[in-house]
C-alpha cells in the first residue's frame, strides 16, 4: 500500500533541492498560482487541458483547495515549486492517480515560461521521484507527455524513465487529439542523479 505523509508534516519540512523548495499546494498558494498560470497561458494551453478552465483567481483557489483535499484523502500529492531564494512560485509538480493496491502513481508537472530552460523541472522531478519511492512507498511511477512536447520529453529522459509505448489520441487538448509517449520507472530501476 502507498503511504502518504501528512500534508502538515511535509509543509513544515518541505522537499528541498539546491535551488527549490517544494511545499504541499494549498489555498495559501492561490494568488501565486493564478499569477504563474496567467503569465504562461499561451505556452501551457497547448499541452494542459485544465488551463482554459483556470479563468480567474477563484478557479485557482478551487484547484489549490482541491489539491489539499486530494492530499488529505491520499488521492494525489501536488507541490508548489518555489525558488529557495525569492520564494516565488515557479510551477507545480505532483503525484496523481494513486493506485494504492498496486503501489502505483503518475507524475505530472508544469513550469511558468520564464523558468524554462534552467533545469528546474528536472531538479524538482528528481526530488519528487525519490520521495515517491522513499516516503510514499511507490513501486511504479508512470509519466506521459504529448509526442510533440519536446521540452517535457527531455525532462522525462533526464529523470531516467523508460519508454513503454505510445497511447494514441490519449488526450484532447485545445480542440486537438494528442498522442502520448508513455514512460515508467520502477523502484528497482537504476536512476540518474
Amino acid at each position: 500500500m502507498l503511504a502518504v505523509p501528512p500534508r502538515f508534516e511535509v509543509r513544515s519540512r518541505p522537499l528541498e533541492t539546491k535551488r527549490l523548495h517544494l511545499f504541499p499546494l494549498d489555498a495559501t498558494d492561490t494568488r501565486d498560482l493564478w499569477s504563474a498560470v496567467e503569465s504562461s497561458r499561451p505556452q501551457l494551453e497547448p499541452w494542459l487541458p485544465w488551463v482554459p478552465f483556470n479563468v480567474d483567481l477563484d478557479s485557482s483557489g478551487r484547484y489549490a483547495e482541491a489539491s489539499a483535499s486530494d492530499w488529505d484523502a491520499a488521492r494525489a500529492t501536488r507541490f508548489a515549486i518555489r525558488d529557495r531564494a525569492s520564494r516565488r512560485l515557479l510551477g507545480v509538480i505532483g503525484l496523481e492517480s494513486f493506485a494504492h493496491l498496486h503501489e502505483s502513481v503518475e507524475l505530472g508537472y508544469w513550469l511558468r515560461v520564464d523558468s524554462w530552460g534552467k533545469g528546474l523541472m528536472t531538479e524538482a522531478g528528481h526530488a519528487v521521484v525519490a520521495w515517491a519511492f522513499g516516503k510514499v512507498n511507490a513501486h511504479r511511477v508512470r509519466v506521459a507527455a504529448a509526442t510533440d512536447n519536446h521540452a517535457s520529453l527531455q525532462v522525462i529522459g533526464r529523470l531516467g524513465f523508460r519508454f513503454e509505448g505510445i497511447a494514441r489520441q490519449a488526450e484532447r487538448v485545445s480542440g486537438r487529439w494528442l498522442d502520448h509517449a508513455v514512460f515508467a520507472l520502477l523502484a528497482t530501476d537504476p536512476r540518474p542523479r
